[in-house]
């Protein structure tokens, strides 16, 4: 397939090419086809907490190295066929982790590695036998990626690593964790942050592993005394913040398209649900108030739909101002995610917080997502100072 004509942009109309209407159409019939409500419940609920077997399949179709460089073995697309992925996958809000492990950790993989990783580690997780999970924030780093405390320090030729790494996004499953040390500078330098490709099984790495208020698994990860060989290290030492916050905007966009699916299924439900709930003789959403609630929530998703793609689209031409218009769009998710989320539960009443029902999961996921890879304070902050 040819990715390279990604999107054609006419006004504000933003239209697929024939591969990637294709790509849509795959995922979209995935969700309705073999991803119930009930199917997904039943995979949170699960010691795994996602399928094997839809992970499988994810490889077959050739989702898992969408997005990875031909070179790498990959289909050569770019940050618009994981955005057409992940928000399908919102609107069936979707537990595998396709997020963790192919944005955010082949990416990083495929970018920066060596030839001896790629071949290494890159086949095998788009075969679907391998998960990863990227080890990048601290209790006290908050969302300063440069806010590294754990430490690497070489010797005799091998790396010694010791630190702690929190909330590691699927790290319950992952073969191998990618952890962001200080290897020279200060705390919070910019310069002298280093990553690591680490076995996690390996001695000396410890897992605290926890569920998710969304239904996701995390851990906390200890690492004491690791030993590590140095053709472990992930790009150049020291150079390695730069790299992953690329990584970790590229991370950025895909979340905010998943929350963009989980919105339009979230205002489109709430929708058809005032239509047939009676109040007074009547179906509530005939009350001009509540009609203005749903024109707010409509409004709110196709702000953030559109400044998704435009944010998409500066990333992958390397426009200089793709970085405040990511921040710019992280912002606009965390408070249409808010509003959309509190609305739909408000207006399905006390049936909108019961387990049963898909709204208040779906609210519980948008929640969750306003703060992975920074909240609204941190990304309006950020888009002041770029």
């Amino acid at each position: 397939c040819d990715f390279k004509s990604n999107i054609r942009i006419i006004g504000m109309d933003f239209n697929f090419n024939e591969e990637q209407t294709l790509i849509q159409g795959q995922v979209a019939q995935f969700i309705q086809r073999d991803y119930e409500w009930e199917k997904r419940q039943a995979l949170v609920s699960s010691e795994l907490g996602f399928s094997e077997e839809n992970w499988k399949t994810f490889a077959e179709l050739g989702w898992l190295g969408i997005s990875l460089s031909e070179e790498s073995g990959g289909f050569g697309g770019t940050e618009l066929e994981s955005m057409i992925i992940m928000e399908e996958f919102g609107k069936g809000l979707v537990v595998e982790p396709f997020l963790e492990t192919i944005i955010l950790c082949s990416g990083l993989i495929d970018s920066c590695g060596t030839e001896e990783q790629k071949k290494e580690l890159l086949g095998q997780i788009m075969a679907g036998d391998m998960h990863l999970a990227l080890g990048f924030t601290e209790p006290q780093s908050r969302f300063n990626v440069a806010d590294v405390t754990t430490e690497a320090k070489l010797k005799e030729g091998n790396y010694i690593v010791n630190g702690f790494k929190s909330v590691v996004m699927n790290g319950p499953n992952a073969d191998k964790l990618i952890i962001s040390t200080r290897t020279s500078g200060k705390q919070a330098d910019k310069e002298g942050v280093s990553l690591f490709v680490i076995d996690a099984s390996q001695e000396g790495v410890s897992l605290r592993n926890y569920p998710t208020v969304d239904g996701r698994r995390a851990s906390e990860v200890t690492l004491e005394n690791v030993t590590i060989p140095s053709n472990c290290l992930l790009g150049e030492e020291g150079k390695g913040f730069h790299i992953l916050e690329d990584a970790i905007d590229k991370a950025t966009l895909g979340i905010c398209a998943e929350a963009v699916g989980a919105m339009e299924v979230l205002y489109k439900t709430t929708v058809e649900y005032t239509k047939t709930r009676e109040q007074f003789g009547q179906p509530i959403g005939k009350f001009q108030v509540l009609q203005h609630r749903m024109v707010d929530m409509f409004m709110e998703y196709e702000q953030s739909k559109s400044l998704l793609y435009m944010a998409t689209i500066k990333n992958v031409e390397g426009s200089q101002d793709r970085k405040k218009a990511i921040s710019g769009l992280k912002y606009q998710i965390g408070k249409a995610a808010k509003f959309i989320g509190q609305q739909s539960v408000q207006l399905h009443g006390g049936m909108g917080v019961t387990e049963e029902l898909n709204v208040g999961h779906f609210f519980k996921r948008l929640t969750t997502i306003i703060t992975i890879f920074g909240n609204t304070d941190y990304h309006l902050k950020r888009y002041s100072q770029l």
